[in-house]
C-alpha cells in the first residue's frame, strides 16, 4: 500500500499553511539558500494574474519606496515654502521699521509686496472716528457705507482671500478695478486701531480661497503694529 497521502488531504506530520506562514516569518532568509524554489511559487495578484514570490516583494518594495520618496520630496517643498515666507517677512518687517509716516508705510508696502510677495496692488484704510483726517485717502469714517462690504472680516478678524466684489474693488482700487482678479483682504483690529490692508493680483489663483490664513494674520499684526506707532508720531 502507498506511503502517499490521498489527494487533496494533507498527511498527518505534514504543516498545515498557518504554521508555514508562522516559520517563514520567523525565518525571512529562508529563501537565500532555497532559491530553486522561488522558481515554483507564485501567489496571486490583484489583477488575476499569478506572478513570482520574489516580484511581488520587489513590487511591494519599489511602492513603498515611492510613497517614502513623495513624503521626502513633500517635506523639502514645505521647509523651502517656511524659508521663502521667513524672509519675506523678514523683508516686510524691514521696510516697515524705515517708514515714518502713512504715506512712507504704504511706499514701502507696494514696493515689498510687488518685489517679494509678486502682487500688483495695495489698499490701505484706517478706520477713523473723527473728521480730523477728511481728504487722506487711508482714513475712511466708521460712518462710511462702504465698509458694509467688508463687514465680514472686520466682524470675524480674520483674512479672506479670493475675487473681490466689484464694489470692494471699486472702493479699495479706484479705476484699476477691474485689473483686480484675485485679493486678500486683511483686517487690522487693534486697540489703537482699526482698517484693513488689501493685497491684489492679475492673477486669478494668487489668492486662492485655500490658501491658509496664518501668514496673512501675522502680517496684518506686523502692519497694524507699525501703523500704531507711525499714527502715534504724526498726532
Amino acid at each position: 500500500m502507498s506511503d502517499n497521502p490521498p489527494a487533496g488531504k494533507q498527511a498527518d506530520n505534514a504543516p498545515d499553511a498557518a504554521q508555514v506562514a508562522v516559520y517563514l516569518q520567523q525565518n525571512p532568509d529562508f529563501f537565500h539558500d532555497q532559491l530553486g524554489i522561488l522558481e515554483n511559487l507564485s501567489i496571486p495578484h490583484p489583477s488575476g494574474n499569478a506572478i513570482s514570490l520574489l516580484s511581488k516583494q520587489l513590487e511591494l518594495f519599489r511602492s513603498k519606496n515611492q510613497a517614502l520618496e513623495e513624503k521626502l520630496t513633500a517635506l523639502i517643498d514645505i521647509a523651502k515654502e517656511n524659508d521663502t515666507s521667513i524672509n519675506r517677512m523678514h523683508e516686510l518687517t524691514l521696510a516697515l521699521m524705515e517708514a515714518k509716516t502713512i504715506e512712507d508705510v504704504v511706499a514701502n508696502l507696494e514696493k515689498v509686496f510687488a518685489d517679494c510677495f509678486l502682487t500688483d496692488f495695495v489698499a490701505l484704510r484706517v478706520i477713523n472716528d473723527s473728521n480730523d483726517e477728511t481728504g487722506n485717502p487711508f482714513f475712511i469714517d466708521r460712518k462710511d457705507d462702504n465698509l458694509q462690504h467688508f463687514s465680514a472680516e472686520l466682524r470675524s478678524n480674520k483674512p479672506n482671500c479670493g475675487p473681490p466684489t466689484l464694489t470692494q474693488a471699486r472702493f479699495l482700487f479706484g479705476q484699476q478695478a477691474p485689473e483686480v482678479k484675485s485679493c486678500a483682504i486683511i483686517p487690522m483690529i487693534f486697540t489703537e486701531l482699526e482698517g484693513l490692508i488689501v493685497i491684489g493680483s492679475r492673477d486669478e489663483s494668487r489668492f486662492h480661497y485655500s490658501l491658509g490664513d496664518l501668514f496673512l494674520t501675522q502680517m496684518g499684526e506686523v502692519i497694524g503694529t507699525r501703523l500704531i506707532s507711525v499714527l502715534a508720531c504724526e498726532r
